[in-house]
């Protein structure tokens, strides 16, 4: 290659040319070459897309060295000729995507066969015909029968756990496992999804076998002490993926039950509305609401239940017509002040709201049939659905891209949950039976969470629940980590202390799958500890040289990378529209130190603790770092880094049989740091400056003029005081002119006054801060009170690849890192800071990679 583009010895040999002609004649042949390529189409594109193909200088100030910049990438752009993207980064020949294709199709036939087996076993006569010798044998033989096949696939299974491998014939196994795997987990279909937890389950419990038969070392007490607390970590990690298999391996979907068409059989209902101390401008929003929902007056009583006494709100119940309630103490907290609201209500339902969940129209026409139609029905509970960023999805940027830490909950858990008659009341957002709570004694108030802990109740005495999987209300996320941290700890003490006085495991009234669902719920929050140990378990052996898996570094990947990737495999399959894989190590390390604690004493003090009200629709004014909370990360972040220093000491000095136990040791604490980089991230608090919350749409609507003519287009966004359209006619109007927005609700249009904010081209941003009285309960019932205002939410959402979800958190704990730099003392950046600033010097010279050409536009828009 090198003769033919400088065929300096060519020339010389060939036609007899003297050293300096030759040389002069190669280099004018090199010029050449490097000019002419210039001519092809794909370097002409190079010449009109400059940003592309130099993306470290685009948009930026002319520099000393952009010179020497440009020449680097340059000679890179010609050395390494990117070719343009393509779709697939392998062609694969036409037989083999036709076999995948094939396959896919076979693969979703037996899919399909697999989902009409109940439906075709019921109408087979063969199968009718061994139903009758089934029915024939008395109750003992069919017992022995049962006993038998489940006791030939216990033993096959138990083979499959026990029996001990040598290097290959682990590998061999894993493998297989893992192509099986691999093939299904795309086939539609709950057959590939429960062959997918049933692999799942032998490889884990395997895992754990081993782990408890031969890698515990007896002979050395240290060892033995570290082993045994990572071993009981990891025994805690399994047992909640057991049970979480379980709970969700077959999520009901249910439907809502209609209501009679006579509307005098419909059930009376008392709509309450809890409030502390929360500001009115929360709580007006979910009265305007509730007025607002389609039921009849007659049997529809609204109340807010003040336990703050506050003479506003009262005013407020009296202008807009509901009814006030407020007690003369505060006892129990929340659950105190429901069951004071008891005393003096007597309809059929009872359907509660916190302050700042706004209930659609259609809330009660969802939630009420099942109770006509099942009268042992007792709870009717919906999901929680935030209409604010929390702040995981405010500080990482994620909002409405990923799912939010409480989608897992709402949109499977409780699904699953749902089959196994095990729906939890969450406080908010539901419907209960009256009857049902007065058979109980009314709400729970022994523990901190009222809410699961009268489900427990109810279920317990005989009462059946149901939950509907369709959002019919939007709330306001925690404002601060701080805030967030703080009602996570309240819910991981209830839950303790319901574990330690109420054991859903022990006691009298549930099913097998009750006590389950109930015991895994109650047993997540216990994470703390086991999170702490798993980020810190490798420093035992680079600090303390104890051997924690006292068995060959080979080995141990053999069983432990199995386990770890059919677990994530798994979850991605069943979990990954509600949350992406590595995710919940993120949520877990955030919280594990500040529920550690409070989990622990509750277990042994479960009268320990208080209520405390979570803060919502507080303001942020300014970026900041929350020291505090992340004191926590930063020492482990700390005692991870002196751990590589070990790792490296050992590296050097240790002795050569370890030097694979120690690489291994030393990547695991490599991943701890990027999680803890992670948390760290979060910590990092982006400012909160709006005081009512943009929620992003797409509905029609118009504008009408101070000159009486109207113009339609689409509303883009809206808040308790603005809104941003798209109009089909570009317009030139003024700031502060008058203007009215044009919306509707069913069959009735309404006219909302207001003033021009910005306008640009089409967008026209206006200001609805002068509403009167009826003008905003009409706002409220047209914009968040909408049936169908929450039901696309989630189109947005990046689908689950574990493989990117990793990288993105790998990418997110060093990001994590460089915030943490940003908001050092200035000193500390002084020292540090040259050394970072010569990096990333010097790495402005390194080539980049083209980037993907692409049209895209985006607008801000500000409602206000």
């Amino acid at each position: 290659m090198i003769a033919k583009v400088f065929p300096y010895t060519r020339l010389r040999q060939r036609h007899g040319c003297t050293p300096p002609l030759a040389l002069l004649l190669a280099s004018l042949c090199a010029l050449a070459w490097m000019c002419l390529r210039l001519e092809s189409a794909q370097w002409r594109n190079l010449l009109q897309h400059p940003q592309r193909w130099y993306p470290q200088l685009a948009d930026k100030p002319p520099r000393l060295g952009d010179p020497l910049r440009y020449l680097v990438q340059s000679l890179w752009l010609l050395l390494v000729k990117p070719a343009p993207p393509r779709t697939w980064s392998l062609r694969a020949p036409d037989w083999l995507k036709g076999l995948g294709a094939l396959y896919l199709r076979a693969w979703e036939r037996v899919g399909a066969e697999l989902e009409e087996l109940p439906q075709r076993a019921e109408s087979s006569s063969q199968i009718r015909k061994s139903s009758h010798w089934w029915k024939g044998l008395d109750r003992r033989s069919q017992r022995m029968v049962n006993i038998s096949i489940g006791t030939v696939a216990f033993l096959l299974t138990l083979l499959c756990i026990t029996e001990p491998f040598s290097y290959v014939a682990q590998l061999v196994f894993v493998l297989l496992l893992w192509g099986l795997a691999m093939l299904v987990r795309r086939v539609p279909g709950r057959f590939p999804t429960l062959l997918m937890v049933v692999l799942s389950v032998i490889v884990s419990c395997r895992y754990l076998w081993w782990r408890y038969t031969a890698t515990l070392n007896w002979n050395q007490p240290l060892d033995l002490a570290c082993g045994s607390i990572l071993l009981v970590a990891e025994t805690y990690s399994w047992v909640v993926l057991i049970l979480g298999y379980i709970q969700t391996c077959w999520p009901l979907g249910r439907k809502p039950k209609p209501l009679p068409r006579d509307i005098s059989l419909w059930p009376s209902v008392d709509l309450l509305i809890p409030t502390y101390n929360e500001d009115l401008s929360i709580v007006r929003g979910t009265v305007y609401a509730a007025m607002g929902l389609d039921w009849p007056a007659d049997k529809l009583n609204i109340y807010i239940l003040d336990d703050g006494k506050r003479e506003s709100f009262r005013q407020f119940a009296a202008e807009v017509g509901v009814g006030y309630i407020a007690r003369t103490d505060n006892r129990h907290a929340k659950a105190g002040n429901l069951n004071h609201a008891l005393t003096l209500i007597d309809s059929e339902l009872v359907a509660i709201f916190d302050c700042d969940h706004v209930p659609v129209r259609s809330f009660l026409q969802l939630t009420t049939g099942g109770f006509l139609s099942d009268p042992k029905l007792a709870l009717v509970q919906t999901p929680h659905h935030f209409l604010s960023p929390d702040p995981f999805e405010r500080n990482l940027n994620v909002f409405r891209e990923r799912p939010n830490e409480g989608e897992l909950f709402y949109g499977l858990v409780q699904d699953g949950n749902d089959m196994w008659n095990a729906a939890f009341f969450c406080g908010s957002c539901a419907v209960l039976r009256r009857t049902a709570i007065d058979a109980i004694g009314g709400f729970a108030v022994e523990t901190v969470t009222e809410d699961a802990h009268t489900a427990l109740r109810l279920h317990r005495n005989g009462w059946n629940s149901a939950y509907i999987k369709v959002p019919q209300a939007a709330g306001l996320a925690t404002e601060s980590l701080s805030a967030h941290i703080g009602q996570r700890i309240r819910w991981a003490r209830g839950m303790a202390q319901i574990f330690r006085t109420d054991n859903p495991l022990l006691g009298r009234g549930l099913t097998l799958f009750q006590r389950i669902c109930y015991a895994n719920a109650m047993i997540h929050f216990l994470a703390g500890l086991p999170r702490l140990v798993f980020l810190t378990a490798p420093l035992a052996f680079l600090v303390l040289h104890a051997y924690i898996i006292y068995a060959p570094a080979m080995m141990i990947l053999l069983y432990v990378l199995p386990h770890m990737i059919h677990a994530s495999l798994t979850n991605s399959r069943m979990q990954g529209a509600y949350r992406q894989t590595f995710w919940g190590e993120v949520y877990e390390t955030v919280l594990a130190w500040y529920i550690a604690r409070p989990t622990t004493v509750a277990l042994f003090n479960p009268k320990k603790g208080k209520f405390n009200v979570t803060a919502k629709g507080g303001l942020m004014e300014d970026n900041q770092f929350d020291w505090k909370i992340a004191q926590p990360y930063l020492i482990l972040a700390l005692v991870n880094m002196a751990g590589l220093g070990f790792a490296a000491w050992r590296l050097v000095y240790g002795p050569t049989t370890e030097i694979i136990t120690v690489l291994v040791s030393s990547l695991w604490v490599v991943y701890n740091l990027l999680i803890v980089g992670a948390a760290v991230a979060v910590a990092a608090e982006v400012r909160q400056v709006r005081q009512t919350h943009r929620v992003q749409v797409k509905m029609p609507a118009a504008v009408r003029l101070e000159n009486g003519h109207c113009y339609p287009g689409m509303l883009l966004d809206y808040s308790d005081g603005g809104a941003g359209i798209e109009l089909d006619t570009a317009l030139s109007l003024p700031v502060g002119g008058r203007i009215a927005l044009m919306l509707q609700r069913g069959d009735r249009e309404f006219l909302f006054p207001g003033y021009v904010t910005r306008s640009h081209r089409t967008f026209v941003g206006i200001n609805l801060g002068d509403l009167k009285g009826q003008q905003k309960i009409d706002f409220v019932q047209c914009t968040f009170a909408r049936a169908d205002a929450w039901l696309n939410w989630g189109d947005n959402f990046a689908p689950d690849r574990p493989l990117h979800s990793f990288m993105d958190i790998l990418r997110l704990g060093a990001v994590g890192y460089y915030r943490l730099y940003q908001y050092l003392p200035a000193w500390v950046r002084y020292i540090a800071g040259p050394p970072l600033h010569l990096l990333r010097w010097l790495a402005s010279f390194l080539p980049r990679r083209p980037v993907a050409t692409s049209i895209s536009t985006s607008r801000s828009v500000s409602a206000r």
